[in-house]
């Protein structure tokens, strides 16, 4: 029998853009996509980590999630959710409300846990159910890998690297073992795969030193891999490899991106690449961004072309971006001048950056003024540039994983 199932990932939830919360843009998301699951009534929901923005979401952003949930079994009781932790998530924080999520027919796997010597390998493998509660398809929950939690099990995770290679091989093999000749495989994970698009708005996973991971650790026999973490809607080598991407644009580099969620029918009764069929839901975009790009004159003109009508809810009206290029200092009311040329009550100029140019038109020297706070990453740069160093990439890596396993001591002290 055919598994119908969506994928989605990296939400978000409780993201502040540019200081900007968006609460109503993340609503009409979820809006929409119940009623994706009224009109298809799907077998399952899989949302492949990076549910919330921070590990310490705001009450606003979990209530948005517990509330969709709910809203969602209303809509198709039969459908089961299923959620892993990203590296943006707390793990122990999305495990902890475990008999809230059995209420809703949803599942959470945050963390991987060990048991004799041994991961644990029943948590991490769900089965999915049809509507007569017969096992059509296992899924395989594999949440974003941290240090502590893979590595110094036995001797064959004595290195992040072996660790994982180890982890894949122990959970396939299992699955492999349960699987019924009518039944499909699906990996649920969150990484960063060899070959993928990034965007500037991506948390780096970095493990063991090897920030991407190998699609080879998947065995022939999964009929789809369910990816997050980044951003951008995109098939990894194979076409049943796939991110679903974020559901709407976390950063001015993504205007361009075709947010989707993928929905997913896989036949284990056909043995070739037909098995499994698969459409992009396009979701609609409720709040528009706009970057704006040029020397002043340009900019100010293509400012005042931008559409006009007025946007009464703050929340609601349009992002803009603008980066001007100039060979003298700017001038002090220059904001004021670019807020005046935009239509009124429609927009939120959210950033202005600056590049220096020579005489000669060419961009010399790029000097960025950006109204939300610098990542660890850029401090760093800066830092250690001004220290006559150059930060090279294996130095770069060094320190964000020290800024990952800081995250992971912030998420033991927020469980005690």
């Amino acid at each position: 029998m055919a598994i119908h199932f969506l994928h989605t990932s990296d939400w978000h939830l409780g993201q502040f853009f540019h200081n900007h919360e968006r609460e109503f843009e993340h609503a009409q998301f979820l809006n929409w996509l119940l009623e994706q699951i009224r009109q298809k009534q799907p077998n399952a929901l899989l949302i492949a980590g990076d549910i919330f923005d921070v590990v310490n979401p705001a009450a606003k952003a979990q209530k948005q999630l517990y509330q969709f949930l709910s809203d969602a079994h209303d809509l198709a009781p039969h459908m089961q959710t299923l959620m892993i932790a990203g590296n943006h998530d707390s793990g122990y924080r999305i495990e902890q409300v475990e008999p809230l999520l059995e209420k809703y027919n949803a599942k959470a796997v945050g963390i991987i846990s060990k048991e004799d010597s041994q991961f644990d390998l029943n948590r991490l493998l769900m089965p999915i159910y049809d509507q007569e509660q017969k096992v059509i398809a296992w899924c395989l929950t594999l949440p974003y890998l941290r240090s502590a939690e893979i590595t110094g099990l036995n001797e064959h995770t004595s290195s992040n690297q072996s660790a994982i290679a180890y982890l894949h091989q122990q959970l396939i093999a299992e699955a492999k073992a349960r699987k019924q000749p009518d039944q499909a495989l699906i990996l649920m994970s969150h990484a960063h795969m060899q070959g993928g698009e990034t965007s500037d708005s991506e948390r780096p996973i970095i493990i063991g030193n090897e920030e991407a991971l190998s699609t080879s650790l998947f065995d022939d026999l999964i009929d789809y891999v369910a990816l997050g973490h980044l951003h951008k809607p995109q098939k990894v080598g194979q076409p049943h490899i796939r991110y679903s991407g974020s559901p709407i644009p976390l950063s001015f580099s993504e205007i361009n991106y075709k947010h989707q969620v993928v929905e997913v029918e896989i036949d284990p009764s056909v043995h070739n690449e037909d098995r499994f069929k698969f459409q992009a839901l396009a979701i609609p975009r409720s709040v528009q961004l706009h970057k704006i790009s040029g020397e002043l004159p340009t900019v100010f003109e293509k400012l005042r072309a931008l559409p006009t009508g007025e946007i009464e809810a703050i929340n609601q009206r349009e992002y803009v971006d603008i980066e001007y290029h100039t060979d003298t200092p700017p001038q002090p009311n220059l904001r004021q001048q670019f807020e005046e040329a935009l239509p009124a009550n429609r927009y939120r100029l959210v950033r202005i950056s600056r590049q220096y140019l020579n005489r000669q038109g060419e961009q010399d020297l790029a000097h960025k003024i950006s109204l939300e706070p610098p990542t660890p990453e850029k401090l760093f740069q800066q830092i250690w540039e001004k220290q006559g160093y150059s930060a090279d990439e294996s130095v770069l890596k060094d320190f964000l994983s020290l800024v990952d396993e800081a995250q992971k001591s912030l998420e033991d002290d927020t469980r005690v």
